[in-house]
C-alpha cells in the first residue's frame, strides 16, 4: 500500500504490481514433437555406431563422424523449441555477465595458489600428527589397559 499524495493530503490506495514478469508457459505439442525427434536422431546415431562397430568393415573415424553428426543434428532440432530458445537466452545472458567479471591477473593467481598449497601442506601435516597421536593412544594405552 502507498500512503500519501503529492499535494500533502493523505490517502491510501493500492500500489499496482509489475505486470512485466515472465509467465511460464507449458511446452506445446510441436515442441514435444521436436524434442522427441531430436532424441530419436541422437539414439539413431549412437545405435548406428554400436551396430556398425560390431561389423568391423566401417572405419572407426566414419563411425565417430556419424555420432558427432547425430549430436549436432539433435542439438539443432532441439534449439528450435521453446526450452531451446530459453537455453540460448540463458547462455547469452551468462556470457554478458562473464564480461563484467574482474579476473585476477597472473601475480594474484600465483600468490593465491601458493597460499592454498601452503595451507594444504600445513593441514595435511596437522591431520597426520593427530592421526599418529590417536593411533598411539588407542593402540598403546587403551588396548593395553584391557589386557
Amino acid at each position: 500500500m502507498r500512503i500519501g499524495r503529492q499535494d500533502g493530503r493523505r490517502c491510501i490506495r493500492p500500489v499496482r504490481m509489475n505486470t512485466k514478469a515472465e509467465q511460464s508457459r507449458g511446452i506445446g505439442f510441436g515442441d514435444i514433437g521436436k524434442l522427441v525427434l531430436a532424441g530419436l536422431v541422437l539414439v539413431a546415431g549412437i545405435g548406428a555406431y554400436s551396430w556398425y562397430d560390431g561389423v568391423g568393415k566401417v572405419p572407426q573415424s566414419v563411425l565417430l563422424i556419424g555420432v558427432l553428426a547425430s549430436i549436432v543434428a539433435s542439438l539443432a532440432i532441439a534449439a528450435f523449441t521453446e526450452p531451446g530458445r530459453r537455453l540460448k537466452g540463458f547462455i547469452a545472458e551468462s556470457q554478458f555477465e562473464l564480461r563484467k567479471v574482474v579476473w585476477p591477473n597472473r601475480d594474484e593467481t600465483i600468490k593465491t595458489t601458493a597460499v592454498i598449497i601452503v595451507v594444504v601442506i600445513v593441514l595435511s601435516l596437522l591431520l597426520g600428527l593427530i592421526d599418529l597421536i590417536l593411533k598411539s593412544v588407542v593402540l598403546d594405552w587403551l588396548l593395553k589397559l584391557g589386557s
